[in-house]
């Protein structure tokens, strides 16, 4: 079977893992049996992907990003550099608790600032926007920006990752893209 991926001469790829066409692993980085990654990601240097861990299309983790069980990220997922997920509440080096791993997801779109910590068990919402070094505890609305520690909400952000400005209708555009938002019962929506 030929293999539709790159993986750099020092990256350590197991057996039996899956691997999108079109992905890229560079340097020093370990993918695990068991990991599912698709097609036309980019895992930066020194990544660990463990098993069960599931990526979808066009996930790109920056480099230093150990990614545990339990995690799962929706297609077009940024991670940035040396952020981290946990995946367990309350370790203790010795007590084996493989079978308390906590899920995490990470939906559609969504972004997650360089250094930025998120604590397991929590779903960060599609197109949401983690800024850096902020520690998520809780889960995150979509198209939310949250800051700080503990994360906080302090506005809204569009698909294009601009911070959207409502007017007294609720309404907003995205500078970028011109696409048009709705903010509604606390909660964002695209006008399609």
């Amino acid at each position: 079977m030929e293999i539709e991926y790159f993986a750099h001469e020092t990256a350590v790829v197991d057996n039996g893992c899956k691997i999108g066409k079109g992905t890229k692993i560079w340097h020093f980085s370990h993918i695990m049996s068991g990991a599912e990654i698709g097609e036309n990601c980019n895992i930066g240097q020194n990544v660990v992907i463990s098993p069960g861990v599931i990526l979808g299309r066009n996930v790109k983790v920056q480099n230093n990003v150990s990614i545990y069980p339990g995690v799962t990220c929706s297609d077009d997922v940024f991670l940035g550099p040396s952020m981290v997920f946990t995946n367990v509440i309350n370790p203790r080096s010795a007590i084996i608790r493989k079978d308390s791993y906590y899920t995490t997801i990470v939906e559609k779109g969504a972004s997650i600032g360089a250094n930025a910590t998120i604590v397991c068990g929590n779903k960060i919402g599609t197109y949401s926007f983690i800024g850096a070094g902020a520690v998520v505890t809780k889960d995150v609305k979509p198209y939310s920006l949250v800051v700080g520690n503990p994360a906080r909400q302090t506005g809204w952000m569009s698909e294009f990752g601009h911070k959207l400005l409502f007017d007294n209708n609720g309404m907003a555009t995205c500078p970028e893209s011109g696409e048009r938002y709705r903010l509604e019962d606390g909660k964002v929506s695209k006008i399609i």
